[in-house]
């Protein structure tokens, strides 16, 4: 093409020339005229009517000749650049299409390797082979595209891939954005995740109003890792999201919550069926949609991320080992990292005068802060001997997807028998002077200014090892106790696949934190030693898939904890008098009754060895639970009145849906509401109305109706 241009210019610069040269008329006295008439040979006659130009015509002529001539010039150097300016487009379009034909060669490579492979593998391979179709199908677009850019047209937009490939391994962002509200019938103070077990009773001074959170907090990061060691693969996964709170997140104008860590693990997959995966994850007690594979869990369509009542799940740290029998059954086992939590009341406990409280026992230790654990955890974090064990079987039949699994969950803490003391030799620790009056008769002389409300000191320190007059650490020791139980989960198709049927049950002790309204794992005996609480949840779930755009979806389900309550706690408490006080007694011998006025600045002591507690104990006082109550500050609603009874059941109903407005290649926008009703009681207790015609109960019970919305962009 160029030699053509070259020959093709050349020709025209020389006919140029020679018409730039040759004057279309001559002078009729020019020289070879002058010739002619000097060699006698006869001129032809002129036309009689054929113009004479002059010298400026002929100026003039040659002034156009030449511009004409710099324009063909000018033209030849645009020509000149055009082409070279073609040159370069089509040696960068060689360039992509050698680098195309190159990774269509290696991921033909990779899918021929896979190609040997487990099941599993052989899928992969599949999906290479398509890739290796799609690079092949891109370097022919590739070379169009030069061909199209050679001709002088447009290339395709650049759509970008979704996978970012880095030293061998796929780097795939993901995630969504979020922009949700909540609406309660009774406040809670909480954002889109519900505390389930915090719906307020009908004393409860937030449970009078009813609140409305915006909320963009559930946003969600993602980044999926993946790559082959010849015919192992390795995946890495990151998930984050904003409902963290740090000591100064707040709501009143910058909203400064923190970035929380959700999931961030580790997996390897053997070609022999083996896989192992560690870090933060769902816990392997949830259920999976298809074997036991990370990021295959299934998990309810909610907006809210405390999921719903009844669905069993836990994200903490974890190591895991499975094994896959062809695509047909699965076995795993886990260990994973507990968090035991306390529910109940009325332990043993000491309370001198001056207010400062010891009990004979304690699970939990406060955070140790500076990046360590939460100092600001309010609970603190239970001191673990072991981690959960889990296993699973995990059976995929052709039809469904069933599951049974079981755990075993250890518990500590540290027991003081010593730490709750009779005061027996306490009586005669101080003395004084005083006018004592019994039955109407003022005595001076020095007695004990110890006061005891039953008139003497009948109580005797539980454990006889214990002779101490104040709370001490003697004889102090670890007391372990397991808990653990057993589950299942099912789910299926139905209807062409348009229905998607489910169903989850667990029974067991001391695991109430792995349902999703968080009832109590274990309380605290009489002695300071840990009772697992019995109980189970369970849900049963109907998903209808109406269309590829448009879900929606149903969800019952329900929490139990039963009675762990017991008797005889023992209590020692002072109080000091800043008036005299006057109290009543019988004698024992000759039943009569007295009275002992003490002066004041005394203590007086009430002590016990019959006091009812535990969980869900039948003695808790409910006596006015529907009692509201004033605040006791701007910041600090009242929690109402007596309202001992622990929670004996939860349940939850939800209906909700999904549409998606558009899904392709630029990503996912998608919308949807839902509509949650609660309904929770408490083990019943003992209650009394506070006046003629005021209503009480001795099981109290509260109900809550939620609304969530939510707008969603996901990442493509």
């Amino acid at each position: 093409m160029r030699k053509l241009a070259s020959l093709a210019l050349s020709l025209f610069l020389l006919t140029g020339t020679a018409f730039a040269d040759s004057p279309k008329d001559s002078p009729k006295d020019s020289p070879k005229d002058a010739s002619k008439e000097a060699a006698g040979t006869p001129a032809k006659p002129a036309a009689t009517n054929a113009p004479t130009k002059t010298n400026a015509e002929i100026a003039a002529q040659m002034e156009e000749l030449r511009q004409a001539l710099q324009a063909q010039q000018e033209q030849l150097q645009m020509l000149k650049e055009e082409l070279a300016k073609r040159d370069r487009q089509i040696e960068e379009a060689r360039e992509t299409a050698a680098a195309a034909n190159a990774r269509a060669a290696e991921a033909n490579t990779t899918a021929k390797e896979a190609v040997t492979t487990s099941a599993e593998v052989k899928s992969t391979a599949t999906a290479l082979n398509s890739t290796v179709a799609s690079l092949a199908a891109s370097n022919a677009a590739v070379v169009n595209s030069a061909a199209l850019t050679t001709s002088g047209q447009k290339k395709d937009e650049d759509k970008g891939p979704t996978t970012i490939r880095y030293k061998g391994i796929n780097i795939t962002p993901g995630g969504f954005i979020e922009a949700a509200t909540v609406n309660r019938q009774r406040a809670t103070s909480a954002d889109i995740n519900t505390p389930f077990n915090a719906i307020p009773y009908a004393n409860n001074a937030t449970g009078k109003l009813a609140e409305m959170n915006l909320t963009a907090r559930q946003s969600r990061l993602t980044l999926l890792m993946d790559g082959k060691l010849g015919d192992t693969k390795v995946t890495g996964y990151y998930e984050a999201d904003f409902l963290g709170a740090g000591t100064t997140s707040n709501n009143r104008q910058s909203n400064s919550y923190v970035f929380r860590q959700r999931q961030i693990w580790g997996r390897v997959d053997f070609a022999s069926g083996w896989a192992f995966s560690a870090g933060q994850m769902w816990s392997l007690a949830t259920e999976n949609r298809k074997g036991i594979v990370n990021r295959g869990e299934w998990l309810p369509m909610m907006i809210d991320p405390q999921y719903v009542v009844g669905f069993t799940w836990q994200r903490a740290y974890g190591a895991r080992l499975s094994k896959s029998f062809g695509d047909k059954l699965t076995l795993a086992v886990s260990a994973e990292g507990p968090q035991a939590t306390v529910g109940g009341r009325g332990f043993s406990t000491y309370t001198s005068a001056a207010g400062a409280v010891t009990q004979n026992s304690f699970v939990f230790a406060p955070g140790a802060g500076g990046g360590l654990y939460n100092a600001f955890d309010p609970t603190g974090y239970s001191i673990n001997k072991t981690p959960d064990f889990i296993v699973k079987a995990a059976l995929d039949p052709g039809w469904g997807h069933y599951e049974v699994f079981g755990i075993v969950s250890t518990f500590q803490n540290r027991v003081y028998p010593c730490a709750v003391v009779s005061l027996q030799a306490a009586d005669v620790a101080k003395l004084t002077t005083a006018n004592i009056t019994v039955n109407g008769n003022v005595f001076s002389g020095t007695y004990n200014a110890n006061v005891f409300a039953n008139g003497s000191n009948p109580l005797v320190n539980p454990n006889p090892n214990c002779t101490n007059t104040a709370p001490n650490a003697a004889f102090a020791n670890n007391d372990s106790r397991t808990g653990g139980g057993g589950g299942f989960h099912f789910h299926a198709p139905i209807f062409a696949k348009k229905l998607d049927l489910g169903a989850t049950g667990y029974y067991g002790d001391g695991t109430g934190r792995y349902g999703s309204a968080q009832l109590a794992d274990a309380t605290i005996r009489p002695d300071g030693t840990l009772a697992p609480i019995r109980g189970g949840h369970w849900l049963a779930s109907l998903e209808w898939h109406v269309s590829p755009k448009f879900d929606v979806y149903g969800y019952v389900g329900g929490e139990y904890a039963a009675r762990a309550a017991y008797t005889n706690y023992q209590s020692v408490s002072g109080t000091t008098a800043t008036t005299p006080v006057t109290l009543s007694f019988t004698d024992p011998v000759t039943l009569a009754t007295s009275s002992i006025v003490y002066p004041e600045n005394q203590t007086t002591w009430k002590v016990s060895t019959t006091g009812k507690g535990g969980y869900g104990s039948p003695f808790s006082n409910n006596t006015g639970c529907n009692t509201e109550l004033a605040p006791g500050g701007t910041s600090a609603p009242s929690g109402g009145a007596n309202c001992a009874g622990d929670t004996r059941y939860i349940a939850e109903g939800t209906l909700g849906f999904w549409h998606k407005m558009y899904q392709g290649e630029k990503g996912r926008l998608q919308w949807g509401v839902q509509y949650s009703y609660f309904y929770k009681n408490s083990w019943s207790g003992v209650a009394t109305p506070a006046a003629p015609g005021t209503p009480f109960s001795a099981s109290p019970h509260a109900v809550e109706n939620m609304v969530e919305t939510a707008f969603r962009y996901y990442l493509p």
